[in-house]
């Protein structure tokens, strides 16, 4: 049974006639549509079309009538509670990164996440504070706000009221205006901007923010105060200061922030061994923020031992503030980084979860949805936000399936702020650095990247080492922009060495692979295939042709300037020889005498002199054109201007096949190349073809003006093989033996 299966694979056999691009568009009927009617396709307007908007547009008119509230109600509501209990510390600690009082945390908590369940995609990903966001907004408001600023005279002590009122003006302003960008961008279908922030860029970015927020707690786990700083180097001076000040640490909060951060992390670890056995995890933070509160009223923390503690906490909700347009100059170009920064993160965690549970996000609609979170949050005095990685992995993991976990959470950070924040008035601040801390676990594990990279792709190893330098030394906007240009430049690099290879058959197949790399691929008598593993285009087109002209083993350059050099001098030698034989001629002409009877008159002499002068004339000038017409043939015989007339080298190939299958676009540079590389290899009679063009390169050509007397759509063929076949059956010599192409 195995040996006739296998007799029937081997005499398996496929014809078909060969295609080139003007028979394979009669073929297949190929038009494009016209510009007018794709612009009234695009304005068409029906009930089904908008309905289809507002759903694309406000994404919970589509789930929610449908969601099936005995199955996900219940994990919801359980994941929605796990979520708000993290909500909570981190909220309150998140606020101290971004140098606001902590109530604002809460509210960054509540108004972001509401928005987003009316206008997200993704099922699972928890909108609200997180660190890289927060560290980025507190570099903003620490260095447009310093301490510095709000200094009271005589005894030079802070005006915290002041300068709080400051920062929150900041901070509510440049989330007003990331959220103009972030929804700006959506609408023009800007998503794709996060496809040039890569996994390793994303990842080294990330790692050096996570070490930022460490050092930034620094001074709340020792109790220290520290001059604001920004800028380059801002946390290298920020270590030295640390390091000086080290023994004006305050005992009592060195030991509440050392005895915090044990609880949590053992609280972390009973939680990983108990995960099977536990229908929740073991809220440590939520604990921890309960228990340290009430030792800390117990016992006085601020009054005996000099802990700092978090302060007044209003309650209530603050009424929406108008942001301060006079503040957009200086914000604009913070607000651009961190909405790029604030959607790459939140689109990679969305794509992750919904590749995990089997749907789809839309890019565009989420840089929308985090926007508007933004964009309205700022109006009632939140801070920028994003989405937490440790929070999306526990709304998932408790069982959340849908945002209502999101609303769930938003619901129960409402009542805290409106009832309960106040309980948290006597909060030690090192307790919420304790927190920080700990939770900064996932990203500090990141730095395992530069081992696993080392290993697999170098080049992200160094996309990631440079992400991370720079943002370290030059601080987080000025270290993204870096590290995006460096990503950026080195990709033109990459483009600009390609591999480019010559094609050899594989035996009794109709496939061709690089030669170099297979043993068994022989390239075809006659017929030279050249491929290039990356499009063509202005920045290597250069480079295509000189790679193209190398692999090919002739220096064609040195062929056609030794050709029309050659031509040159026939062309001299024979305009000498033609000159020379009309002076001879001319010569010979003037020794011949005419005949004079002596004894004639002397008008007969005259009139003899004139007819014999006007015919000498014309004698003269039909000698002329005839050496003109000879002269003529001469250079219009066929094999005066070939290479072998000319005594040149001929190439060892009669045809070139141009693989243009990794071609995506096509540029005027790229057109002009192809042009030129047609004519030089014609120059030096070797036909040119192109295989496997894509449709849109092709109508890229025409609307170049590609294709003319020389060039034509039966230079273009449907694949390698179709062209390989053609161009033996259509050899400019008789190189190759008919019997070759039938084996082909």
């Amino acid at each position: 049974m195995t040996e006739t299966m296998e007799l029937r694979r081997r005499d398996y056999h496929v014809e078909r006639p060969l295609l080139n691009q003007k028979q394979l568009e009669e073929l297949g009927r190929w038009g494009s549509a016209t510009g007018t009617r794709r612009l009234r396709t695009w304005l068409q307007c029906s009930h089904a079309r908008a309905r289809a908007l507002l759903l694309q547009h406000l994404p919970v008119l589509a789930w929610l009538p449908r969601y099936p509230v005995r199955e996900w109600l219940l994990g919801d509501l359980l994941s929605g509670l796990s979520v708000a209990i993290m909500q909570l510390p981190q909220g309150l600690a998140y606020a101290l990164l971004a140098g606001l009082p902590p109530v604002f945390g809460l509210y960054s908590s509540f108004y972001p996440v509401f928005i987003y369940f009316l206008f997200g995609t993704s099922r699972h990903i928890s909108v609200g504070t997180f660190a890289v966001m927060s560290v980025m907004v507190g570099s903003v408001t620490e260095s447009l706000a310093p301490d510095e600023d709000f200094l009271q005279f005589p005894n030079s002590t802070v005006d915290e009221a002041a300068r709080d009122a400051a920062r929150v003006q900041l901070a509510s302003t440049l989330s007003v205006l990331v959220g103009l960008f972030q929804v700006g961008l959506g609408l023009v279908h800007f998503g794709f901007v996060v496809t040039y922030l890569s996994e390793p860029l994303v990842r080294g970015y990330t790692t050096a923010a996570a070490v930022q927020v460490f050092v930034s707690q620094l001074k709340y786990v020792f109790g220290l105060h520290l001059r604001s700083s920004s800028g380059p180097l801002s946390l290298i001076y920020t270590v030295i200061e640390v390091c000086r000040k080290l023994p004006q640490s305050v005992v009592g909060t060195v030991v509440t922030a050392v005895v915090a951060g044990t609880v949590l992390v053992l609280v972390k670890l009973l939680n990983d061994k108990l995960q099977r056995h536990l229908p929740l995890p073991l809220p440590g933070e939520l604990l921890m923020l309960i228990g340290a509160t009430g030792i800390s009223y117990g016992v006085g923390l601020k009054h005996r031992f000099g802990v700092d503690v978090v302060g007044h906490i209003p309650a209530g909700l603050a009424p929406p503030v108008a942001p301060s347009p006079q503040l957009f100059t200086k914000l604009v170009g913070n607000a651009f980084t961190i909405a790029v920064v604030g959607f790459a993160i939140a689109i990679s965690l969305g794509k992750i979860f919904a590749l995990r549970h089997g749907y789809r996000v839309d890019s565009n609609q989420e840089l929308v949805a985090l926007g508007l979170s933004n964009l309205i949050g700022g109006f009632f005095q939140c801070f920028p936000v994003s989405c937490s990685m440790s929070r999306s992995l526990v709304q998932e993991s408790t069982g959340g399936n849908t945002q209502v976990a999101g609303a769930i959470s938003s619901l129960f950070i409402l009542i805290i702020i409106v009832k309960l924040g106040e309980l948290f008035q006597d909060l030690p601040k090192a307790v919420l650095a304790a927190t920080i801390i700990v939770n900064l676990k996932g990203m500090l594990r990141q730095f395992a990247d530069v081992c696993s990279l080392w290993k697999a792709n170098r080049v992200d190893l160094l996309i990631w080492l440079v992400t991370f330098v720079a943002t370290i030394l030059l601080n987080l906007d000025l270290g993204l922009a870096v590290a995006v240009v460096f990503s950026l430049l080195l990709l033109v690099v990459r483009m600009q060495l390609p591999h480019y290879s010559v094609l050899g058959q594989v035996p009794d197949t109709d496939i061709y692979r690089d030669v170099a790399e297979y043993l068994e691929a022989k390239e075809v008598p006659g017929v030279k295939v050249f491929r290039s593993s990356a499009t063509m285009c202005f920045a290597n087109a250069e480079l295509y042709s000189d790679a193209l002209k190398q692999r090919c083993g002739v220096d064609v350059d040195y062929l056609i300037s030794r050709k029309k050099k050659l031509l040159r001098k026939q062309e001299l030698k024979l305009k000498r020889l033609q000159k020379e034989k009309l002076q001879k001629q001319t010569a010979a002409s003037t020794c011949t005498s005419v005949s004079i009877n002596v004894n004639t008159s002397d008008g007969d002499i005259e009139s003899n002199n004139v007819e014999g002068s006007k015919a000498k004339q014309a004698s003269t000038e039909s000698k002329l054109e005839d050496a003109a017409a000879n002269g003529q043939e001469d250079a219009k015989a066929p094999d005066a201007s070939t290479l072998k007339a000319l005594g040149l080298p001929q190439p060892d190939f009669h045809s070139l096949i141009l693989d243009m299958g990794a071609l995506s676009f096509m540029d005027t540079v790229c057109l002009k190349s192809l042009k030129n590389i047609f004519r030089d290899f014609q120059e030096i009679e070797v036909e040119v073809y192109m295989a496997a063009c894509h449709t849109p390169v092709v109508a890229q050509l025409e609307a170049g003006q590609f294709f003319d007397a020389s060039i034509t759509k039966q230079h273009l063929f449907a694949s390698v093989h179709d062209a390989v076949i053609f161009a033996l059956q259509h050899p400019r010599s008789n190189q190759v033996s008919p019997v070759l192409v039938t084996k082909l």
